[in-house]
């Protein structure tokens, strides 16, 4: 019986490509110095080919995060399905900071990292808004999807998202491994940070209940 011959994968497009050269710059040298030439250099290009389809370094930056962003979302929403809104939220919370631990470049990339000129680029807009409304839709499941509710939705998940962003950041920086923590307590960090998040939405509702 003859051998099958197996055929050469198919080459990436030169769209395609730039955004995974530009992310290995970015990885190699921070996304201060990502510049189209170079990312036409790790792709053995002539320097004008990127420029093909990105105008610019920034819309190049700017599908790099849009990206970013897609796949976070992608990842929020592989938490399963919960009936009840408030383990949603707690599953939701753990996403997130898996995501930012497991994931610390395209998290800085999306949080830390200055946007290009917003008015060029709604589809980063659109996407970025789409995570945040992952936590907006949860929260309405909780407090209803009426006007009057509208207000205590978005503090509540602006409440959430500067807690676990928070909560991400000091696990990501620099300095935890300096304070001398024993290893427990940073094993229980994430679970402490959501049992809290419950404590505060729930004292709320009491004082909004009355």
């Amino acid at each position: 019986m003859p051998k099958k011959t197996l055929l050469p994968a198919a080459p990436l497009d030169l769209r395609e490509a730039c955004v995974i050269a530009a992310q290995e710059v970015i990885a190699e040298k921070g996304v201060e110095n990502l510049s189209l030439r170079d990312v036409a250099r790790k792709l053995g290009v002539s320097h004008q080919a990127p420029y093909k389809h990105y105008p610019s370094r920034d819309h190049l930056l700017a599908e790099v995060m849009r990206r970013c962003f897609q796949r976070f979302a992608e990842h929020l929403d592989a938490r399963g399905q919960f009936d009840k809104p408030q383990e949603d939220l707690a599953a939701l919370g753990r996403q997130y900071l898996s995501y930012a631990r497991d994931h610390a470049l395209e998290y800085r990339l999306m949080f830390d990292t200055q946007w290009p000129e917003s008015a060029e680029h709604p589809d980063l807009i659109r996407d970025a808004v789409h995570t945040y409304d992952i936590l907006r839709k949860v929260l309405r499941r909780l407090h209803g999807d009426t006007a009057a509710a509208s207000d205590r939705v978005d503090l509540d998940a602006l409440f959430i998202w500067s807690t676990v962003h928070g909560m991400a950041g000091v696990l990501n920086g620099n300095c935890i491994d300096k304070l001398n923590l024993k290893r427990r307590v940073l094993e229980q960090a994430i679970e402490h940070a959501i049992v809290m998040v419950e404590l505060g939405l729930s004292r709320s509702q009491m004082q909004a209940d009355g």
